[in-house]
């Protein structure tokens, strides 16, 4: 992979994925994700933290009360919007961060993000297990832009420098070439300034389980 050659920058391209249906689910989410940084934000002196636990924990119990089994929630999920639960561009998941990707003329795919203290690994720095989980998704969404959807079976993860946080990254991605079943694929994530931080080549498998199995 020549990480020297920019794959394009996103502004310019098409969104991907599922757009905002405007459903309360949506802001319900936003909020969670804004309670998920503000808990890691948050400091051990925080005169307020047995209010917050208390009023987190009915909350849970609130969730929990209206929540289907999770077969019946699975197969809800793959029959409707798998896409907005995922953990990397999920409108419906506050794990989520969420990364939004575009489709480009060119055949690549990429996304701006910044990220919170909730993905650090080394101080002020990004998780690796993060930036590979993002690059992941953003082959994946480069083959299903190119018509080429399938699994992940190698995932070859690159670190050439440390990635911060709390500065806009673009991640990008490029389907390369298919030769039966298999699609390979490359990415990075790049500073602002273009500097490469990590990148990626990936090994998929075309094709998808019709149904996710039962649980147990």
């Amino acid at each position: 992979m020549t990480t020297s050659t920019p794959v394009g920058t996103p502004e310019d391209g098409v969104p991907l994925g599922s757009p905002d249906t405007g459903h309360v689910i949506e802001e319900v989410t936003e909020a969670a994700r804004r309670v998920v940084a503000g808990v890691v934000r948050t400091s051990r002196d925080n005169p307020h933290l047995e209010r917050i636990r208390d009023t987190l924990r009915e909350i849970a119990d609130l969730l929990d009360e209206h929540a289907p089994d999770v077969d019946t929630r699975l197969a809800e999920i793959w029959a409707t919007r798998p896409t907005r639960t995922g953990p990397v561009t999920g409108a419906e998941n506050p794990v989520a961060p969420p990364v939004a990707f575009r489709g480009r003329g060119d055949g690549s795919v990429g996304a701006d993000v910044t990220l919170d203290l909730q993905y650090q690994g080394p101080p002020a720095m990004v998780h690796g297990g993060i930036s590979a989980l993002i690059l992941d998704h953003a082959l994946g969404n480069a083959n299903d832009f190119a018509g080429r959807s399938g699994m992940t079976a190698e995932l070859t993860v690159r670190y050439h420098r440390t990635t911060p946080l709390f500065e806009p990254l673009t991640v990008r991605a490029r389907h390369l070439s298919t030769d039966g079943r298999k699609i390979r694929t490359v990415g990075d994530i790049r500073t602002a300034d273009g500097r490469v931080c990590v990148s990626a080549e990936g090994l998929f498998i075309a094709g998808y389980p019709s149904t996710p199995p039962p649980v147990g």
